[in-house]
């Protein structure tokens, strides 16, 4: 499970072995955790799960998605694109 952002006590990571699901992030901080789908056509993202999140974890993990997007497409299509089908 690779790691590709490191933010503000956040882990962003991919899975590795979650078949053919579309684009999404998972997200760990001390015992918060998430995973939010990534749209791509529409530029939005839609939280999968949450576990002992805040509501300012809630803010702060989406701000941190938004603001880096593009480049979590990027290392998706990077890291998705590497794999043996």
């Amino acid at each position: 499970m690779p790691t590709i952002l490191v933010i503000m006590g956040w882990r962003l990571y991919f899975y590795s072995n979650e078949g053919n699901e579309p684009i999404h992030i998972h997200c760990k901080k001390a015992e918060s955790e998430c995973k939010y789908w990534l749209d791509v056509d529409i530029y939005e993202i839609r939280e999968a799960y949450g576990y002992n999140m805040s509501p300012q974890d809630k803010r702060s993990i989406r701000k941190i998605i938004f603001d880096h997007f593009d480049y979590i497409v990027a290392q998706w299509d990077e890291f998705m694109g590497g794999k043996d089908e």
